[in-house]
């Protein structure tokens, strides 16, 4: 029979969430250029939204909420978000990590983060996936 290594999380979480959040600080890549789970994965540059230079004050308002609302709430979860654009009251956002293919992810954008973004910054009509 295998043996079972037990540790107390509340041992180990202060030591897990400094490496987390020092990769986060960091601002490296969640994940290497390649697949997930067999899925080819397109370069950056081939999700991103044309924005229009007159959109730049809405764009910043929502980058804004991503970064201080919403971002936090979804690395709790395991995951992350990336902005990909913002085009006629539309904003596109990828959900990446853990998020990525949870069952909830829709609900988490159209329910969750769409609303929010809503409430905040009038000129968004809509949030989809990217």
């Amino acid at each position: 029979m295998p043996r079972r290594f037990l540790a107390n999380w509340s041992a180990l979480k202060p030591q897990v969430i400094a490496i987390l959040l020092d990769h986060f600080v960091s601002e490296a890549p969640l994940f290497a250029g390649g697949s997930a789970h067999g899925i080819a994965v397109p370069p950056e540059d081939d999700l991103a939204v044309e924005e229009r230079a007159e959109d730049a004050e809405v764009i910043a308002a929502i980058n804004e909420l991503l970064e201080t609302r919403v971002r936090p709430a979804v690395a709790g979860d395991g995951g992350d978000i990336a902005y990909r654009g913002f085009r006629d009251g539309v904003v596109y956002l990828t959900l990446q990590g853990s998020c990525a293919g949870c069952p909830s992810s829709t609900a988490t954008l159209k329910h969750g983060i769409e609303g929010l973004l809503k409430h905040y910054i009038p000129e968004v009509t809509e949030v989809r996936a990217a």
